[in-house]
Order: structure tokens, then sequence, then C-alpha cells
């Protein structure tokens, strides 16, 4: 199979490392930037390389590209692919508007073909297992979540902290309720590039009434991914760089016994033990990389296909607007 990575920059070397560790896989990386192909060369000689995305252009020379470049080409870049009948991968965000992630869709679909998103933490063996045992039904119902996504850089200028942080955590989110947000808030602030918040404070309610906040900051002292589910059994913890235990299962919690009279009631605090399941230490951009393939290979819808990728923009876009407007309260007007 033959595949193209355009964009070579902070995280384009990680696609093509893992696709030039897939057995009979021919892979071509591109970059405008000659400096930084030549950089990419010296380290992965393995590939081959233009620094012109239109040589790419030809089902004859690549059956499916990987785009990571900046969040404003997406589009362009995605479209251009879609219509030579290319299979597409493209990194989170999408787009960086909900109406071109609908072009982007329809397009796909006339065309019949791939498109797969980025969403890297949808197959990570922590938050699969996590999924699992929602699903299961093991915590019971879900109360809230929090997320807390900070660390101090990196500063960008294509797009604010809300659109490079925020897609993680929704993007997850999605991946473990059915329910889908009903409305959105926002505040931040831009403290450091004038016009460019790097941080901001999300609240989001679904309509099964799951409560989700969502901390993204680019300037905080320390790197923190931790996100927090509460369920009506138990409690989640997830610390995605904890080396050992990323995933704790807390048999903790409060009940409620009926009153003995009127006006009284009594809570019972359950701190029970602490259980962390075993989780499988696979990268998971080498399973999403191998899903694309496989997606390619076998025409099957992909795990984060348009339509996730969709849901994530639509949230990201109402919850900037909604900074933009100084928290105020936005409601979906239809569902996502």
């Amino acid at each position: 199979m033959k595949l193209g990575v355009i964009g070579l920059g902070y995280w384009g070397p990680n696609l093509l490392r893992n696709l030039l560790n897939i057995p009979e896989t021919d892979v071509i990386g591109c970059d405008n930037n000659v400096n930084r192909l030549n950089l990419i060369k010296g380290k992965f000689p393995n590939a081959k390389y233009t620094k012109d995305y239109r040589d790419l252009l030809n089902k004859d020379n690549v059956d499916g590209v990987l785009i990571s470049t900046p969040l404003k080409s997406h589009y362009k870049l995605a479209k251009i692919f879609l219509e030579n009948g290319i299979d597409v991968f493209v990194e989170k965000p999408m787009t960086a508007s909900v109406k071109e992630a609908e072009e982007l869709i329809s397009l796909s679909e006339g065309k019949g073909r791939i498109l797969m998103v980025g969403h890297t933490f949808v197959f990570n063996p922590a938050v699969i297992k996590i999924k699992d045992i929602i699903d299961s039904g093991e915590i019971g119902e879900i109360y809230y979540i929090t997320s807390t996504r900070v660390n101090l850089g990196i500063h960008r200028r294509d797009a604010n902290v809300i659109w490079d942080l925020a897609p993680h955590d929704f993007s997850v989110i999605f991946s473990w309720i059915d329910s889908k947000p009903k409305y959105v808030s926002a505040v931040g602030k831009d403290a450091v590039l004038n016009g460019i918040p790097d941080v901001a404070f999300i609240h989001t309610i679904f309509e099964d009434g799951v409560i989700a906040d969502i901390q993204v900051s680019w300037l905080a002292p320390s790197k923190i991914r931790r996100t927090i589910i509460v369920g009506s059994k138990k409690m989640i913890v997830y610390n995605d760089i904890d080396p050992r235990e990323k995933v704790k299962v807390y048999d903790s919690g409060v009940d409620l016994k009926e009153p003995y009279d009127y006006g009284e009631f009594l809570l019972t605090y359950r701190v029970g033990d602490i259980r962390s399941p075993k989780i499988d230490n696979r990268e998971p951009l080498k399973i999403e990389v191998e899903h694309f393939l496989e997606c390619i290979k076998t025409r099957s819808k992909p795990a984060s296909d348009g339509y996730a990728g969709l849901k994530v923009v639509k949230t990201l876009e109402m919850a900037d607007k909604s900074l933009v407007e100084n928290g105020k309260v936005l409601f979906f007007k239809k569902s996502i």
C-alpha cells in the first residue's frame, strides 16, 4: 500500500514513523519547507519525499494520504484529494468550521472515499478500557466528568487553546457516552498573545444530564492530563501521563438511605477498594494508523469518521463563540 504524509512539522514525523514500521507499505513524505524536508530525510531515509503535494494527486502514486498541516489548510487539502478519488486521513480538528466539515463529509460520501479524523485518544487502550468499564455498568449512572489538559506551551498562532487541546477531550468524552451535547459555555483569556486565548474553561451539559467540565491551557507550571468520571456506583480517575497506572477505579460513593421520620435522611459515604486494570501498552497512534489502512483495504467505516470529526468541530465552534461572548450559554440548534 502506498501512503503519503503531508506536513512534516510537529506531528507528521510520528505518522511517518508508524507507517514505515508497517510491512509492505511504501511511504512518501511531503513538506514545502525544504530545510524541514531534508531534516526528516536524515531521520527516516527509507521513505520517499517531495516538496509538492500535487505530486501525490494520482491514485497510481498513493492509495491514501495523511494530512498533518496547520488547521486552516485541512479543508483545502482534504477536498483536493477526495475530489481526486484518494482516501484521506486528516489530523484533528478536521476543519476550522462546521461548514467545511459538512462539505468534506458530503464529498467523501459522493466519491465513495474513506474520510478519517486523527482523534488519536479514541484509540488509546486506556480510553478503550474505560469505555468497556462504563458500558459494563460497573460505575452506574454517570453524574459528571471533569478533565484537565494543561502544560507550559506550545503557543500556536494558527489556533487558540480550545481548537488545539479540547478536541482530545471532546472526542474521548463523546466515545464514552451516547448522549448528545445540549448546550455549552466557555470563558478564557489571551494572557500571552493578543487575540489568541491560551487558557479556557469549557462547561457542557448533555441531553441525559451529564455535566462535562474541561480545562485547557498552554500556561501552567506542569503538565497535567487527568480526567475524573463520577458515577452513581463507582468513580474512575484517568491519568494519561502515569506510566504504570493510567486508570484507577474507585469503589467510592454516597448511599442515601430511606429516612426514619419526616425531614430526616441518612447518607453513607463509601470508601472502598481501588482497582487498577491492566492496560495494553501499544502506542495509540500505531493502532490508529493501522485502523486507517484496514479501512482502506476493507472499505469499512472508520471509528473516527467524518461525522465524529464534525461533532467535535461543532462543539469547538460553539465553545469558541461562547468564549468570545464572555461565557454566553449557547444551545445546539440541531442534533450532532
